[in-house]
């Protein structure tokens, strides 16, 4: 058993994304993100820090625009609309999730995609559909990055995804696809789990479930990607899979936390470096 380690792969992108930034204030140009907080929710709050914290080690301009819960959904169309116009600021995104009195899809859609880092723009969702370069994801795009930086072929691989969100699940069933491999994509009215996931050569599982995925539901030598992050009473942060057990079947698993995490922090810079030179 091999330890997928996006801690330490999200540092060497980190060094060279700090290089790109170099280079582009050679030229005039401070590549800055802007990210969009609705409310005080504590998981929203925290992911925010860690995005302005790793802006800050790579010399991205951060903004951080904190809005009240309360602010009706024309408001935040307003703020959006101001920040596309502003051609200082070259990404943007709305962390999530938003109150319910919002429109999501809304939001999201009113972000110009040149400036969409979390890839989360019809326009470049259907681009990932289609193969083209586009704005990705973080998330799916840090593990395809990962699981490419140890050398993992996945061309012919069957890939079970448990998880069929926009943000992770679709996403990264159009990212394997495009690798050539065979995709089951399994979600909440899936029907016998078990008899999908002991069928994958990579399992990537991301709902937010502990201990979801047990010893006997993964085959001999298989890949795991624990995408959930999930907060027990004890204050610990542990995946959706039983990693004591579960490890000890795989050829590759990544931790939690150290896995996927750092890869999707890592891939929203990359993101704002791409969004920022406009090669989209």
């Amino acid at each position: 058993m091999q330890i997928l380690d996006g801690k330490s792969l999200s540092q060497k992108i980190e060094h060279n994304i700090k290089n790109q930034v170099q280079e582009l204030q050679t030229k005039g140009i401070k590549p800055s993100l802007a990210v969009i907080l609705v409310g005080d929710d504590p998981a929203s709050h925290s992911y925010v820090t860690m995005k302005a914290k790793a802006c800050q080690r790579c010399g991205i301009e951060s903004i951080t625009k904190r809005l009240v819960s309360s602010i009706s959904e024309e408001s935040l169309l307003l703020e959006i609309e101001n920040l596309n116009n502003d051609n200082l600021v070259h990404g943007i995104l709305v962390q999530l999730p938003l109150p319910k009195h919002i429109n999501t899809n809304k939001i999201l859609e009113k972000i110009s995609p040149k400036k969409d880092v979390d890839g989360f723009h019809p326009f470049n969702a259907g681009k990932i559909f289609y193969g083209l370069d586009s704005l990705t994801p973080a998330t799916p795009k840090g593990i395809i990055t990962l699981l490419k930086e140890y050398k993992i072929d996945l061309v012919g691989k069957n890939v079970v995804i448990i998880g069929a969100s926009n943000i992770v699940g679709k996403p990264l069933a159009a990212l394997f696809l495009n690798e050539n491999a065979t995709i089951t994509l399994c979600h909440i009215y899936t029907k016998n789990l078990k008899e999908h996931t002991l069928n994958a050569d990579i399992l990537c599982v991301g709902v937010g479930k502990v201990n979801l995925i047990t010893q006997d539901m993964v085959k001999e030598g298989a890949i795991v990607v624990d995408i959930g992050i999930n907060k027990l009473e004890s204050g610990k942060i542990v995946g959706d899979v039983d990693f004591a057990n579960v490890s000890q079947k795989t050829s590759y698993i990544t931790p939690v936390p150290g896995g996927v995490g750092p890869m999707t922090i890592a891939s929203l810079l990359e993101n704002t470096i791409k969004a920022t030179q406009g090669n989209i």
